[in-house]
């Protein structure tokens, strides 16, 4: 038995004429949405990344206004029941080419029928018992997740409690703290050593002006005998 006519499919329609693209290409978003829901058929004609979804989407918008304005119907109900596009005029172009020839373009253009058509009364139901199961499961997955984040967080703080008892079982009294200060003999034994480093400094310094005189002398000496040797060699040379 053949099914219904174009022109006699029930629901509620929309129409666009001449739509300036090529009815192939149109048909092929059409097939993405037909028997979807209105919400579902306006994501995936949201998400298309093909310019024929734009008039495409507007016939569907077009059609469910016609239906909540003119029929009373809830778009929230409504599913894309049929759609098709047929071919319309094409405008025949020219191109020049090489050699004096021609070549034909051709603009092709179509028509977009978008037909629109409320849930029965099962398929409604079925269709809000799955929302209402898809929206119990986000609650769940929603709990779920609020759970594992409390025992992460609780996981932490008692890692950093056993961190911070086992640093004060290590070290009860501070004796950390206080080893790096000298306390009692240890800081008379320092002051000592400070002590002893100044003298050995001062030491050393009087040994070295010592050494300075001794090497001032010496040089003094060396050279009063020089100048005593130069005025001998100079009676000498007069005698002569």
């Amino acid at each position: 038995m053949a099914g219904a006519k174009t022109n006699e499919r029930p629901g509620t329609r929309a129409r666009a004429s001449y739509v300036r693209s090529s009815p192939f290409k149109v048909r092929a978003v059409l097939d993405q949405i037909r028997g979807k829901s209105y919400v579902d058929a306006m994501e995936v004609l949201a998400l298309s990344e093909r310019d024929a979804a734009v008039p495409i989407r507007k016939v569907v918008e077009s059609a469910v206004a016609n239906a909540e304005h003119n029929d009373g119907l809830d778009a929230a109900e409504l599913y894309v029941s049929a759609c098709y596009a047929d071919e319309g005029p094409t405008l025949k172009r020219w191109r020049p080419r090489a050699r004096g020839r021609a070549t034909r373009i051709r603009k092709r253009s179509c028509h977009i029928t978008v037909i629109v058509s409320r849930y029965d009364d099962e398929a409604l139901e079925a269709l809000m018992d799955r929302a209402e199961a898809g929206r119990g499961r986000a609650a769940d997955r929603a709990e779920a997740r609020r759970r594992r984040v409390a025992r992460s967080r609780q996981a932490a703080d008692e890692a950093a409690d056993e961190a911070t008892g086992e640093e004060a079982a290590d070290d009860p009294a501070g004796e950390g703290a206080a080893a790096d200060e000298p306390v009692g003999d240890d800081a008379a034994v320092s002051e000592a050593a400070d002590d002893a480093t100044t003298d050995d400094a001062a030491a050393g310094d009087a040994a070295a002006d010592e050494v300075s005189a001794d090497e001032g002398a010496a040089v003094g000496e060396a050279a009063a005998g020089a100048a005593a040797g130069d005025e001998s060699a100079g009676e000498e040379t007069r005698q002569a």
